[in-house]
């Protein structure tokens, strides 16, 4: 794959995860070009990663082998549509890691019969740690799908869904996931200083913990249900402050919670592409 072109439009925060992730595993800095109207973003990028820069979207749309979307959902289109004669003409492989927009919007836009790739990767992708789910539409070849494969695995743990509408549970899941557990982080901190301890601690100790759990959960091949199962002692602490979390309703809170982000994923879906 290293002798393949792949350019960025867009040097936001995603982008940026994404070219410091390949560069890390040693992709030739010189096959990786980025494109955005921001010229500070261009200077950063190409001082830390060593990658060529434009502000060309059409030139680098006719000349790369991966055409990797990063820009804002609601910017999509206009970025987009300029590009139909440089895709159609190159034919790259066009991975969006936007939110929200259809493979049928991003195809209309390109002029049609063109590979698409949508992608929701999470924000841990800028420490390496995302977890991202990748869809194609009919004209995405295999080797297509490998490569696009290959530069998310950049950043984390890629799944591929078995048609588009499970992104929207992905958009739910771990592209806003990230934010439950903060909140979740962010109460019991709260709850540990409000009971006596000092902010530091409580914030060091809740961190460790979240991040002792995940690491058990990775490890093991044992379910999230089992695992609790085995700290929660009959009669003990655990099983005290579980007990209090079914009675309060946790898991239709959660149920609830992925659902609403789900339809409002939806919802972008039908705003954005009209």
């Amino acid at each position: 794959m290293q002798d393949q072109i792949i350019g960025f439009i867009g040097g936001g925060n995603m982008a940026n995860s994404l070219v410091g992730g390949l560069v890390s595993n040693a992709y030739p800095a010189d096959k990786i070009i980025v494109s955005d109207l921001d010229e500070k973003k261009l200077a950063f990028l190409n001082e830390q990663f060593g990658v060529n820069t434009t502000q060309d979207n059409v030139g680098l749309a006719g000349r790369c082998d991966i055409l990797v979307l990063a820009v804002k959902p609601q910017h999509m289109r206009s970025v987009v549509e300029p590009l139909e004669q440089a895709v159609q003409s190159n034919r790259p492989a066009v991975v969006s890691i936007a939110a929200g927009i259809r493979e049928a919007h991003l195809e209309k836009w390109l002029g049609g019969g063109v590979p698409v790739i949508r992608c929701m990767p999470n924000t841990p992708a800028l420490v390496k740690t995302g977890a991202t789910g990748l869809h194609a539409n009919a004209f995405v070849s295999e080797e297509q799908k490998d490569r696009t494969e290959s530069l998310l695995r950049a950043v984390g743990v890629t799944v591929w869904l078995d048609n588009e509408q499970q992104l929207d549970i992905v958009t739910a899941l771990s592209g806003s996931g990230p934010a439950y557990f903060f909140l979740m982080m962010e109460a019991l901190e709260k709850a540990a200083v409000d009971a006596g301890l000092e902010q530091k601690t409580a914030q060091l100790l809740t961190q460790e913990t979240a991040l002792g759990a995940a690491k058990m959960a990775l490890e093991s091949s044992e379910s999230a249900a089992t695992l609790r199962e085995r700290v929660t002692s009959p009669g003990g602490t655990t099983e005290a402050a579980l007990t209090v979390m079914e009675e309060k309703g946790l898991r239709d809170i959660f149920a609830q919670a992925v659902d609403a982000a789900k339809h409002r994923s939806i919802a972008l879906s039908e705003e954005l592409g009209g």
